[in-house]
């Protein structure tokens, strides 16, 4: 089942009009709290960068595994020196958005449709995409006794977790492909598309309220764990499997005032991820823990074992994609076609890559000039 891929578009700027956005952003979390638990990680030692402080912001989900095992072992904080790492944590893109755009966090870890969205709302001028952090992790999952074939979706109820985040779009895409028709703001058509929030997803589908769900790991892993089948994996929809899940973005003006600290956690990211795929086991073991004190509870191995399987750690930011996703929010009309031109800004990260004999990676023709 080919699925196409062509030019670069997608932050919610939805088609139909500013009041509808900020109804539509509004129930996908804009203006939630951060959640302020931090894992245990190294205090600060040594002379600190321009900055004394730099703050980081991400979800305490398997596909942000960088952030989870950096700021775990320390990697981060051992790059910046006496500059102190302040994690926040997020459950929701936009909430981190609107946290990046008010300087409660400089440095973020985030999904390809919120990075798009803070960065046209903006007319480019809140951030840069500068790095990658993973590929994959997205799956969608069905109850087996009521959907055994593709085509059987058709007329069921598919949870994703908010309207007009990456796999809500990746859903609608897929749909569309199908020749099949659904509203993207109402979710009604051939299939009922049911945004529910990823923790209380695997209890809709216990309680027979949803069908299966498109959805991140874990979540995905932790409905197969209740009974439910994976059907599609949505690497098998892309090119060389691969897509972006999880971006490194930036505040521009941190960026412009502290590019010696963005350094530093560019240092930390490219050598959490190496560490990451060299040390497999020891590094899902990272994430878990880090799992277990931010939310108080690990993954048992049933659910955390499939989930790290399908999740590819990677400096690229895999722009190309980016630009595809982008292009099937414009398609699904939750968006008007945006200018995302310089939204990358890869000259730091291949400064690290280069000196760390690693290959340079590529913005797609959409990096700052």
């Amino acid at each position: 089942m080919s699925v196409s891929r062509t030019t670069a578009r997608r932050g919610l700027t939805l088609a139909a009009a500013l009041p509808l956005l900020a109804v539509a952003l509004t129930s996908c979390g804009y203006g939630a709290e951060a959640d302020k638990s931090e894992s245990a990680a190294p205090a600060a030692e040594g002379k600190a960068l321009s900055a004394d402080t730099v703050k980081i912001g991400y979800f305490p989900n398997l596909t942000h595994a960088t952030a989870l095992v950096g700021i775990q072992e320390g990697l981060f904080q051992k790059e910046l020196g006496g500059t102190k790492v302040a994690p926040s944590t997020f459950n929701a893109g936009p909430s981190e958005i609107e946290a990046l755009n008010a300087g409660s966090i400089d440095i973020g870890f985030i999904g390809p449709s919120p990075a798009i969205n803070g960065y046209t709302q903006t007319d480019g001028k809140s951030l840069r995409i500068i790095g990658g952090s993973a590929s994959g992790g997205v799956k969608l999952v069905v109850n087996p006794a009521k959907i055994k074939t593709l085509d059987d979706v058709k007329g069921k109820k598919i949870a994703t977790p908010q309207l007009g985040n990456t796999q809500d779009v990746a859903f609608l895409n897929w749909i569309s492909e199908k020749g099949w028709k659904v509203d993207a703001q109402s979710g009604k058509g051939d299939v009922s598309v049911v945004r529910t929030d990823n923790k209380i997803t695997p209890d809709a589908y216990t309680s027979g309220s949803i069908d299966g769900a498109w959805v991140p790991e874990p979540t995905a892993s932790k409905l197969v764990a209740e009974g439910a089948k994976v059907l599609l994996d949505e690497s098998d929809l892309w090119p060389d499997k691969k897509f972006v899940i999880t971006n490194i973005i930036v505040s521009q003006t941190f960026l412009s005032e502290h590019p010696d600290v963005v350094e530093a956690v560019l240092r930390g990211s490219v050598k959490t991820n190496e560490w990451i795929n060299a040390n497999e086991e020891k590094a899902k073991a990272s994430a878990n823990q880090a799992l277990k004190t931010l939310s108080g509870k690990a993954l048992p191995p049933e659910v955390l074992d499939p989930a790290w399987q399908s999740i590819q750690i990677t400096n690229d930011p895999l722009a190309a994609t980016l630009q595809a996703e982008a292009d099937h929010a414009v398609k699904a009309g939750l968006l008007k076609k945006p200018d995302l031109n310089g939204i990358y800004d890869l000259g730091p990260l291949n400064k690290v890559l280069k000196a760390a004999g690693q290959p340079e990676v590529a913005d797609a023709g959409l990096g700052a000039r």
